[in-house]
């Protein structure tokens, strides 16, 4: 007798899950099956937070299974061996995941699993996911692509699954892989259940003033749709939440005027980063090496020295800088933070502190409960300004506290040294120093450190080669909706500090 195997990664749902979907349509039996790699989460990029909202997520899968008669088999271990282990008790015919874009340590063991099914002569299907096309060639006509997989339908949830009992293992303590407690108290909950919660109350009640609330970390926690760590784990699909934005703007076309409000504004403008949210990750499925290496060589003679003692104050909270260190704390206790936020802070790592994204960029992705290594590193690269075609924006941090926390209200809950600072010097807190209750004074001086890093960052921009190589990574990476190839104008280039908002918006709501 043949068997069939679902391999769960990021799909953690039954419902449009097209791996699963496929392997239902089967004869043979199937294996329903999650590895827990105890290798994977030794990664610099991983943490307990992590771990947690997959555990969450794991749990409730199986108790969906359970209501279909069927279970989740736990195996922990190294995939290589635990398929082979199977394999010999459950001869494979097929194996069905998901096309996965994830870290380079997940790339290296797909590759070893291709060369064992190959030599076992099983089929390995794997369905896309999330509208990331695997062996692009051209970035021409992608986001019709893109489209084009959003708009078909959802699958539902297999009822003829004939699975295998067997008998899986318990899922490991956090302790047991090596994590260590991150004291995240305020982390999202994982779980199908939660997203779909999310996703309802968003369309319907906390989403209408997202396009002007998102980038203030005083409104993004209610006006953002906080969908991101669910997307990462794929507890729901990026399918499903297009459709169900495209249902919403239905609804309200058909709405009159005084029920519409600001929403078709808002529904516009977050339809608009789902897309991008691929679009990211197009860029590491098409060059893996960005998770380690700039995309332009013309940057890697850049912050080859940094100073680790700014690296710790930033990590840690403690920069002198209200508004950075506001955020960081945030993010450490509660694994969230929106995109503005974010930026400022990857802005202010690389520019004013002038350290490299290879030191900041891990710490960072431990910290977010939704990390997504496409999104990740395209993202940490842009903000280090080491992409070579997008323009430079160096966030000026007094100015993002003024705009985005104006009263101090962010400021005072998660810096309480400051909490009995006056209202004049919330953002500048050394002009007070009497009042300062041990917060450090800023460990570099904001005009000269954002001026220095502009000259450096344009110095290499004015290269000869700089343009011709800049042109070939537009061409391969570039956002364009139609076939027509994207060139670069002279006027990218012009040496500017962008300090204005950023107009890309929230790729984490």
């Amino acid at each position: 007798m043949k068997y069939d195997l679902i391999w769960f990664k990021r799909d953690l749902r039954l419902v449009d899950n097209a791996a699963l979907f496929c392997a239902a349509q089967s004869q043979n039996p199937l294996i329903l099956l999650y590895i827990i790699e105890p290798e994977l989460w030794r990664e610099k990029d991983m943490s307990k937070r992590h771990y947690d909202f997959l555990c969450e997520s794991l749990l409730e899968l199986d108790l969906e299974l359970k209501k279909l008669g069927q279970n989740l088999i736990i195996r922990v271990g190294d995939a290589l061996e635990i398929f082979e282990k199977i394999n010999s008790e459950f001869p494979l015919a097929n194996i069905y995941s998901h096309q996965e874009t994830w870290n380079s340590w997940t790339f290296k063991r797909d590759k070893k699993i291709l060369r064992f099914v190959k030599l076992q002569n099983i089929s390995w299907r794997e369905p896309v996911q999330n509208g990331v096309i695997r062996r692009l060639k051209d970035r021409g006509g992608w986001a019709q692509k893109w489209h084009k997989l959003m708009q078909q339908e959802i699958l539902p949830v297999p009822q003829n699954i004939k699975s295998v009992k067997i008998i899986s293992q318990e899922i490991p303590h956090f302790s047991q892989l090596g994590l260590s407690d991150d004291k995240c108290f305020l982390r999202q909950i994982g779980g199908r259940k939660n997203a779909l919660s999310l996703l309802n109350s968003f369309l319907h009640q906390r989403g209408e003033n997202y396009s002007k609330e998102m980038s203030s970390p005083l409104t993004a926690f209610n006006s953002c749709s906080l969908l991101s760590s669910h997307l990462a784990f794929g507890t729901i699909s990026l399918r499903e939440v297009f459709m169900a934005v495209e249902e919403r703007r239905v609804e309200l076309h058909q709405a009159p005027k005084s029920i519409k409000g600001k929403w078709p504004s808002a529904l516009q403008s977050f339809g608009g980063r789902l897309r991008w949210h691929c679009h990211f990750i197009q860029k590491l499925e098409d060059e893996p090496r960005i998770e380690f290496e700039n995309f332009h060589p013309a940057y890697n003679s850049l912050r080859r020295e940094y100073n680790p003692q700014y690296l710790q104050a930033w990590m840690q909270g403690k920069t002198g800088f209200p508004m950075v260190d506001a955020v960081m704390r945030c993010l450490i206790a509660g694994g969230w933070i929106n995109f503005r936020m974010r930026a400022m802070l990857m802005s202010f790592a690389s520019y004013h502190l002038w350290l490299p994204w290879q030191k900041t960029a891990p710490y960072l992705a431990q910290l977010f409960t939704d990390y997504e290594p496409g999104i990740h590193y395209s993202q940490v690269q842009m903000q280090s300004g080491t992409t070579g075609i997008n323009a430079v924006r160096i966030y000026n941090p007094i100015k993002q506290s003024f705009d985005h926390d104006e009263q101090g209200i962010f400021l005072r809950k998660w810096l309480p040294e400051l909490a009995q600072m006056p209202q004049e010097f919330i953002h500048t807190p050394w002009q007070k120093p009497e009042l300062m209750n041990d917060y450090p004074m800023p460990i570099v001086d904001e005009v000269k450190a954002r001026k220095l890093a502009a000259q450096k960052i344009y110095a290499v921009r004015k290269e000869l080669t700089h343009k011709n190589q800049a042109q070939k990574i537009v061409t391969k990476h570039g956002s364009r909706k139609s076939g027509i190839k994207k060139t670069i104008k002279p006027k990218n280039l012009k040496s500017e500090i962008k300090e204005k908002d950023d107009k890309q918006g929230d790729l984490f709501g």
